[in-house]
């Protein structure tokens, strides 16, 4: 890797972990046997989602923070946030009793909006993205002199951060690969820092969602571009544009970006839930959902993966609404639930008919509605439509064989419901 010209270094990155010493613990690290079994590697879980704001943004927001000037707290600060990074700053901001104003899109996480708000936080929600509630910060700290926080784009944020990738080579000293979810990079970039000087030898990944990917197309043009569309379910990594601080240091010390699609992050916290038993929102679940993917080609990039691999689970704020739709999405990729329609003739027994083929084929029912009128339905006829469970891909295709054979044109069979 060539060297960059950043200013963030190892030894501040320990200075930040000596800070922080103080305000929060390490997370766990847990090695996760299914998922091991799936890469083909040993594979570990660095649970920053269960870091105090729920999330590893504590880290770069107490960093940034305690480091001000008198006179700079005494104006307050301001940030942006869809929520990770606004916990972080107003929970700083109450341990360090400095008066915080966070804009937060309209659409942010009622959770993470409500947390923030309790840590004593004065919430502003406007515009649509991050990048549009950071100009409206911007435009706060010109009028009133408030000190703005950036979620990523500071040499104090970017070490702050990279306090995890010591502790990620502390508790995995035989790490061959790290895995990170990205965003805005300031996360990944602080784990470089820290790990490219200390243990060279580390792959270092960034992981991207394919809807909102910046990154890609910036590292290949050499300078920050912004994303050419947004729109992922992984608010916490929605970030349109790299930074001036962070995008050189991906540049130039991390291996490679990759992207994840919306259902591979559906899987992955779903398969967190399952076999993890821990909750993470869908950003934190990117690298997860990515070596899940990667374990499923053909041509499997999974070979190339050398163990011990570290994923790090970035955050679990999520509202409890996304993830029933989210856990719906998850079932949907993995197979295990199915929903079509049926019509048949409007006579007694079709129903019963249609339910003793589903139980031939060892699905499970979960809901059934009976519909008799409709611009598509003939008069002597009555849709049936079907929501069922099932074991898995080969589960659901033979499900949907079956009733074809039987003679059932289905309808309205939706493979990537959510």
């Amino acid at each position: 890797m060539t060297p960059t010209s950043s200013s963030v270094t190892v030894a501040q990155i320990r200075a930040a972990a000596d800070l922080l010493s103080t305000v929060i613990a390490p997370t766990p690290m847990e090695f996760n046997r299914g998922l091991s079994a799936r890469v083909g590697a040993d594979v570990f879980l660095k649970c920053e989602n269960l870091q105090r704001a729920g999330s590893f943004k504590i880290r770069g927001a107490y960093n940034r923070m305690f480091h001000l000037t008198a006179d700079e707290k005494a104006r307050g600060v301001v940030a942006a946030s869809a929520g990770n990074h606004a916990q972080g700053v107003a929970l700083a901001g109450q341990m360090l009793g400095i008066a915080v104003k966070v804009y937060m899109p309209v659409r942010a996480p009622m959770p993470k909006v409500s947390a923030t708000k309790a840590y004593g936080a004065t919430i502003e929600q406007i515009g649509e993205t991050l990048d549009e509630s950071l100009v409206h910060a911007r435009a706060w700290a010109q009028q009133t002199g408030a000190i703005l926080i950036h979620p990523f784009d500071h040499d104090d944020i970017v070490a702050g951060q990279g306090t995890c990738g010591l502790e990620i080579l502390e508790q995995c000293p035989d790490v061959k690969t790290i895995v990170v979810g990205l965003g805005g990079g300031g996360l990944l970039a602080g784990i470089a820092v820290a790990v490219r000087e200390l243990k060279p030898d580390v792959r270092i990944i960034g992981v991207q969602a394919e809807q909102a990917a910046a990154y890609p197309a910036s590292l290949a043009a050499g300078h920050p571009l912004a994303a050419a569309k947004m729109s992922t379910m992984a608010d916490g990594i929605a970030v349109g544009l790299p930074g001036d601080v962070t995008f050189p240091l991906v540049r130039d010390l991390v291996d490679s970006v990759e992207t994840v699609s919306e259902g591979g992050m559906s899987r992955a916290l779903l398969f967190l839930l399952e076999r993890a038993k821990l909750v993470v929102e869908p950003a934190g679940a990117s690298a997860v959902g990515w070596l899940l993917e990667i374990s499923e080609t053909e041509t499997s990039e999974s070979e190339k993966i050398e163990g011990p691999v570290v994923a790090v689970l970035s955050g679990g704020n999520i509202d409890p609404l996304l993830m029933l739709r989210i856990i719906r999405h998850g079932l949907v990729a993995a197979g295990r639930y199915l929903q079509f329609s049926v019509r048949v003739p409007d006579t007694p027994g079709s129903l019963a008919a249609i339910l003793a083929d589903c139980a031939g084929v060892d699905a499970n029912i979960l809901e059934i509605e009976h519909i008799r009128t409709g611009p598509q339905i003939n008069v002597d006829e009555v849709e049936i439509a079907l929501r069922l469970e099932t074991r898995g891909p080969e589960h659901r295709e033979r499900v949907l064989a079956a009733m074809r054979a039987k003679g059932y044109v289905v309808i309205h069979d939706r493979e990537a419901q959510a």
